[in-house]
């Protein structure tokens, strides 16, 4: 989507500005006038509910950065301090923990959108790997923030978690007392995990904005999963149309997230993380935080300690290939009847896990683990490159266009051409 920048300013001042830093332009081209396809649903407004999560995550830990204490004999109390001395700490505490589960659950939405919608496709590769990073980069924040208040839950999760990689053979635990900073997880992990939580969000912001400039070489991707042929026809500019759209729908998605910190602020939380961490202490069942257990689940799947972790990391590892691994040469699950039903599958099948993640790891529940977890890299090795090769999906559109104003319901495609007839897109200039 290059090309000479459509922004005129107005006054002498900008003039003289834009022509020596052409900031304003730049946004206007690639958040205000960008041809966006006119037929985009709520499902696309979740990237910028994501956004507006990031920048709530980065304010409210940078002020409670000023009042926490990185020391394992006082970050306990610092937190608790937080919480009752600091005027509305905590609202400010409630609103970043509670703010991390709603980020990964808008996340999780973002990924499943994709896949339904074959946004990983060609010519969007790179923008979903770029995700994908995004997404690991995510969890290793999370997961060095769940230590600093330096709760029951905290720290054996950290010990549990951190104890993974001493399965790696000769690597392994040279790797496991670099991240602890000793040979067990004391004040040096607490320090690294609190500095290292800090700057990951920023690098996050990097991460974000070089994602948005590979969605801004093809465009977006549309339910269709037919290419822009038009820019006059099929699309429409970002704002107002969709810069109101998704700012209704952060509105929807902050009241849910209010609810929480208002009324249900520990939820989602581990009432072992209100007792100070003690080492000589272990909890009856450790449990990682909710949008990790999936993964916990097919980590203790697996009998052997290394091939559960090989496992684990598997499971993300996975997605950088997706793109190569879908077969079909239709993007959108709408025309394609049989993918949707294994997509659905899918769904279930990862909240399954996630479920049996917070389960104790014996009996039925290590049995129903193992079947979700053959299941979950079978729809991506097996089925996902199978269906390419057999299904016969629906007609597509001839054109965003036709398909929005098509007002047929019984032929999703509206006459248009055979799926077989779909070409690699062209980048629109």
């Amino acid at each position: 989507m290059s090309g000479q920048s459509t922004y005129q300013p107005t006054s002498a001042v900008g003039k003289w500005f834009e022509s020596r830093l052409p900031v304003m332009g730049l946004v206007h081209d690639t958040m205000l006038n960008f041809p966006t396809p006119k037929n985009l649903n709520y499902w696309w407004t979740f990237g910028g509910i994501l956004a507006t999560f990031l920048v709530l995550q980065i304010i409210t830990g940078i002020v409670l950065a000023m009042q926490y204490t990185p020391h394992v004999d006082f970050a306990f109390e610092s937190v608790e301090k937080i919480m009752r001395d600091v005027n509305y700490g905590w609202l400010l505490r409630y609103a970043h923990a509670n703010g991390a589960s709603m980020f990964f659950l808008a996340v999780y939405i973002h990924i499943f959108r994709g896949l339904y919608y074959g946004s990983y496709k060609q010519p969007r590769e790179l923008l979903w790997i770029i995700g994908v990073i995004i997404y690991l980069v995510m969890m290793a924040t999370a997961f060095m923030g769940y230590l600093l208040p330096w709760g029951q839950m905290s720290f054996w999760g950290a010990t549990v978690i951190t104890n993974f990689f001493s399965a790696f053979p000769i690597v392994g635990d040279p790797i496991v007392e670099w991240l602890r900073g000793g040979f067990v997880v004391g004040n040096p992990t607490l320090n690294r995990f609190f500095s290292l939580h800090y700057l990951t969000p920023f690098i996050l912001v990097g991460l974000v904005g070089l994602h948005v400039w590979a969605l801004h070489v093809p465009g977006n991707a549309n339910p269709t999963g037919v290419e822009v042929k038009s820019v006059k026809d099929d699309t429409v500019p970002f704002h107002p149309y969709y810069t109101l759209k998704d700012s209704f729908a952060i509105v929807v998605f902050m009241i849910l997230f209010l609810w929480f910190v208002f009324f249900a602020p520990n939820f989602l939380g581990e009432v072992d993380n209100y007792i100070k961490a003690n080492p000589l202490v272990t909890p009856a069942h450790i449990v990682p935080e909710w949008y990790f257990l999936p993964f916990y689940a097919i980590l203790r799947a697996v009998p052997d300690k290394l091939g559960g972790v090989l496992l684990m990391f598997a499971s993300i590892g996975v997605l950088f290939i997706l793109p190569w691994l879908d077969t079909s040469k239709v993007k959108s699950a709408t025309f394609r009847p049989l993918y949707k039903q294994f997509f659905f599958i899918f769904v279930a099948v990862s909240i399954g896990l996630g479920y049996l993640g917070g389960k104790p790891a014996e009996g039925g529940y290590i049995l129903a683990a193992r079947i979700l977890t053959a299941y979950y890299f079978a729809h991506f090795l097996i089925i996902m490159p199978i269906l390419g090769l057999i299904e016969k999906p629906k007609k597509l559109p001839e054109s965003i266009a036709k398909a929005v104003l098509d007002k047929n319901g019984d032929d999703p495609g509206g006459g248009g051409a055979p799926a077989e007839a779909v070409t690699a897109p062209e980048t629109k200039g």
